[in-house]
């Protein structure tokens, strides 16, 4: 995980068209953490700016202004992904966020903005000038095509994969399940859930990374996990913001996210896949289930704009001579380039790691299901575009 007071400071700098925005900047963005520059003039004096050396760029941005957006659109064609940029305006029309997510903004805020809500902004995507950019949180998202089809699973193998491939590196993984109510992550794990959705309800702003630390569970294996406890109550009732915030923030601390999405779509889906990388519809090799997997693969490419196509994985998959069930050459026909691949059937396998709440590897070391999702998970580019998936989910947290 990050610790951004380990840091040395890095250069902010800040095109201000106001006093009071040049107030809140000095506020937020004093010594220690960031040395200051000030542009005054805003985005007017935007056409020479020098990035260089730059760990982020603060714009003050009057988004009803034509002007204002062309010559934003113009600095970022110019600087690219030299450093990082954080945009506040004063008005969100349902128009900009989207807009801003296409120039490749690192997040946007809102007025009014406190210093602190500034900073931490700031601090999520600062460049560190010790390393090699910002962080890039991977975010990888499994979502069922039908009950039952073994999502959790084969998210608990990813995040492992993801976590067991770096684990002599600086690299950190973490599994979010967002079966906030009936998950089983914990369960399969055998792990105690943190995550206290009564606590974050009242006031979701309250989350910051000490808190976040509270709510991690980790695992044996040195995974960490966030899971709510079972309850019955209906998922609807969960502020979107309460969600966002959550990703948000995990993915600024950690470089691998792993989520485990419910069936049933609710108000903060949509948010949730705004922020993923590579998303995987897992369907099983049933006519329904195909059917069912396209129509999500439809939606969630016209809904959310993802940045890599999303894929259908085909689990417990078997394929047998002479069968009369649907063969691998028949999922490929039905779903195209969309199909991802398959998990092989192992129900001896999957149903002893759960009773036992350990890893499939503990029960057979190298077993065919990890094989499998080991070549989904590290054979391919899950990064799609190499977006920060923490602007995405930013993003997402502004618009709902």
């Amino acid at each position: 995980m990050l610790n951004y007071h380990s840091l040395p400071p890095v250069r902010a700098l800040v095109l201000a068209s106001s006093a009071d925005f040049e107030r809140l900047a000095r506020a937020a963005l004093g010594a220690p953490r960031f040395h200051l520059s000030i542009v005054h003039g805003g985005l007017g004096n935007s056409a020479t700016l020098d990035v260089s050396d730059t760990g982020v760029v603060v714009v003050d941005l009057d988004s009803s202004n034509r002007e204002e957006f062309l010559a934003l659109d113009l600095l970022m064609k110019r600087i690219g992904r030299s450093a990082p940029v954080v945009v506040v305006t004063a008005t969100l029309h349902e128009s900009i966020p989207r807009r801003l997510v296409q120039m490749q903004i690192a997040d946007f805020l809102v007025r009014p903005v406190a210093p602190a809500e500034l900073l931490s902004a700031c601090l999520s995507v600062a460049r560190n000038p010790i390393g090699d950019g910002p962080m890039r949180a991977r975010v990888i998202t499994f979502m069922p095509a039908v009950g039952g089809a073994g999502v959790t699973t084969i998210a608990i193998q990813a995040a492992l994969t993801l976590h067991d491939s770096q684990q002599n590196e600086t690299h950190s993984t973490c599994l979010v399940d967002l079966n906030l109510a009936h998950g089983a992550c914990a369960d399969y794990l055998d792990l105690k859930p943190q995550l206290n959705l009564s606590e974050l309800e009242p006031c979701p702003e309250r989350l910051d990374a000490q808190l976040l630390e509270v709510m991690l569970s980790r695992h044996s294996s040195g995974l960490s996990v966030i899971a709510a406890p079972n309850h019955v109550a209906s998922m609807n009732s969960v502020n979107p913001a309460v969600v966002t915030g959550l990703l948000d923030l995990v993915s600024s601390s950690f470089d691998n996210v792993v989520i485990d999405m419910p069936k049933t779509w609710f108000p903060w889906s949509d948010n949730v896949l705004r922020g993923t990388d590579q998303l995987f519809i897992v369907s099983e090799a049933t006519v329904p289930a195909l059917r069912t997997a396209k129509q999500l693969l439809t939606a969630t490419s016209q809904r959310n704009g993802l940045c890599s196509p999303p894929l259908v994985i085909v689990n417990r998959f078997r394929q047998k001579l002479f069968s009369l069930g649907l063969g691998r050459a028949d999922i490929g026909r039905a779903l195209g380039e969309s199909f991802g691949g398959t998990i092989p059937y192992n129900h001896s396998l999957v149903r002893e790691a759960i009773d036992r709440g350990v890893p499939l590897a503990e029960v057979k070391r190298r077993n065919n299901i990890s094989v499998a999702v080991k070549k989904l998970i590290l054979d391919r580019d899950c990064r799609g575009s190499r977006r920060h998936a923490t602007h995405q989910f930013a993003a997402a947290r502004q618009a709902a």
